[in-house]
């Protein structure tokens, strides 16, 4: 069995991710079943695997344009990250993956609801922990939610899958000189206004020493390679 560098870690997908950037369909089985597989690659490695997916493919609360009240527009969104979550479970499963759904806001009849040592005793396990609903509280992102819950389970490393690899030192698809950082400190990325996270998901991994990696979710292999150590995406730390 190849050696682990990352043992436990916590996966933040964005919801937007789930529709290939076709917004006529809001989750794309294709890209729901490839995600599913490649998290069964690292499972399979020994590695103990939590996700955070957001909801942005179905309902943003923050930049709703409707008119809906921000915090009711924010608990719509979790429950959209809910949804999103049931998805990659059933992709997970029908991979042969055993996997939890934990909610932050209690629906009994298709989550559990987060209790921290009943989500690292799953994890213990081998069990999949697919975690929903963000922190369970209005004006908090799931970048937060995944920044918090990677602490609160003591995760190796907060893994950030997204469809750019890595860090850059401006927008790849604006500027074509970008260049990209295999390391940076949190210091430069405050520094130098690098969109990693937002700011209170950022200052939470700071703060706790949680290292993140920012990589392309969307390369067969990829995530593989981040828990064995290899130099894929950007990694971001003191």
């Amino acid at each position: 069995m190849s050696q682990l560098k990352y043992k436990r870690i916590l996966l933040k997908l964005s919801g937007e991710a789930l529709n290939g950037g076709d917004k006529s369909q809001i989750i794309n089985a294709d890209i729901l079943q490839q995600y599913a597989k490649e998290i069964k690659t690292v499972v399979e490695l020994g590695c103990e695997v939590a996700i955070v997916i957001g909801g942005g493919n179905i309902f943003r609360g923050a930049t709703a344009q409707s008119g809906i009240d921000r915090v009711q527009g924010d608990y719509m969104g979790m429950l959209a990250t809910v949804i999103n979550g049931m998805a990659i479970q059933s992709a997970l499963e029908k991979e042969n993956v055993v996997t939890r759904l934990l909610s932050a806001i209690k629906m009994e009849q298709v989550a559990e609801p987060f209790i921290r040592r009943r989500a690292a005793r799953h994890l213990e396990k081998g069990r999949v922990v697919i975690f929903g609903a963000g922190t369970g509280n209005p004006f908090f992102s799931t970048d937060s939610g995944g920044a918090l819950r990677a602490n609160e389970i003591g995760a190796s490393v907060l893994l950030k899958g997204t469809g750019v690899d890595g860090v850059y030192t401006a927008d790849p698809k604006k500027d074509p000189t970008a260049t990209r950082y295999n390391k940076i400190s949190f210091d430069e990325v405050i520094g130098k206004n690098l969109k990693v996270m937002d700011l209170t998901a950022f200052a939470l991994c700071k703060e706790n020493n949680m290292p993140i990696i920012v990589f392309d979710m969307n390369i067969e292999g990829n995530l593989k390679k981040v828990v064995l150590g290899e130099d894929v995406g950007t990694l971001v730390c003191d």
